[in-house]
């Protein structure tokens, strides 16, 4: 996947984004397959994550909080 630069920042994205929107009680409440959907993202060159603390009153943060690779 070819990245592109964002805006003038000189940030590489991907020209993907996965949304995180449904990740919590709103939609998805399966918090291991949010953290699998993530890491399949990831592995597939995304690297641009929409998130926001009013998703799911900011369980989607925490989701991708915890699937942060140690």
């Amino acid at each position: 996947m070819r990245n592109r630069v964002l805006g003038g920042t000189g940030i590489e994205v991907s020209p993907y984004c996965l949304g995180t929107m449904m990740f919590g009680f709103v939609g998805n409440a399966d918090h291991d397959e949010c953290v699998r959907i993530i890491h399949t993202a990831l592995d597939e060159g995304i690297n641009f994550i929409d998130t926001a603390d009013m998703y799911s009153a900011g369980e989607s943060e925490s989701r991708r909080r915890s699937s942060a690779r140690r």
